[in-house]
């Protein structure tokens, strides 16, 4: 009996030609990744239709206050998928897989309307503009990252560390107000997610061999597009901020 659960993707089970393990195991991995891919393109497709009908019907007021700023409403819809976020990273081994694409979706769609707000400070070209960068830049990067021998584990965890040095400095600077602070976070931005872009294909790409035919395997996709979900919006949101024109 073929023994699937052996991550080495050179091992042919007991009985079978050499090679066959690894056919089977490739046109696992093509799939699994392709799967991973789909997630992940239609949560980005969900988020921008959701942004564009919130915006282009009006329904952004609701999120901002009288005096400026976010109202209680918007203050809801910018929180609520942080704390989806926590919720599928700490509590997946608990869902169901069902569930965790319900708060997947979930999750894109309270963004889209979070986001809708830019269609209202940038021009529809800025948006366009940045959006296609930003789809051919990630397009690229994942490849180099599913692509390449080199082991990207040492620039991941150097990248993770400037993540949060990036998030301590954003949060300075909504204090600050410094228009050099912004630029530096903005650059800072596009280079961390530009290279979690490739970093994060590369790790989803050797989770396979461990969840293969396992019941974690369903659990492992959406989590997986998750993280490239997040790579591409931030990486948008930071190419729109450094290059995009305001409509003020």
């Amino acid at each position: 009996m073929a023994n699937w659960s052996d991550p080495r993707p050179t091992a042919a089970p007991f009985g079978v030609a050499a090679g066959t393990r690894s056919d089977a195991y490739d046109a696992g991995l093509r799939s699994y990744m392709l799967s991973v891919y789909n997630y992940m393109i239609s949560a980005v497709l969900l988020t921008g239709i959701v942004s564009l009908s919130v915006a282009y019907t009006g329904m952004w007021r609701m999120l901002v206050s009288p005096t400026g700023g976010m109202s209680g409403l918007g203050m809801l819809f910018a929180f609520s998928p942080l704390a989806i976020v926590f919720a599928m990273s700490f509590g997946a081994n608990r869902m169901s897989s069902t569930t965790l694409q319900a708060l997947f979706w979930a999750y894109a769609a309270l963004l889209g309307v979070s986001l809708s707000t830019i269609f209202i400070a940038y021009t529809a070209s800025s948006v366009a503009g940045a959006f296609f960068a930003t789809a051919a830049g990630f397009a690229g990067l994942s490849l180099y990252g599913y692509t390449t021998q080199r082991s990207l584990g040492a620039m991941g965890t150097f990248l993770i560390v400037g993540l949060v040095g990036l998030i301590v400095a954003s949060l300075l600077n909504l204090w600050l107000q410094s228009g050099p602070l912004g630029l530096v976070i903005s650059i800072v931005g596009v280079l961390i997610f530009a290279g979690l872009t490739a970093y994060d294909t590369q790790r989803i790409k050797s989770m396979y061999s461990h969840v293969a035919g396992t019941p974690a395997e369903g659990h492992t996709k959406i989590m997986s597009a998750l993280s490239l979900y997040l790579d591409f919006i931030n990486m948008f949101l930071f190419v729109l901020r450094l290059f995009g024109s305001s409509r003020n």
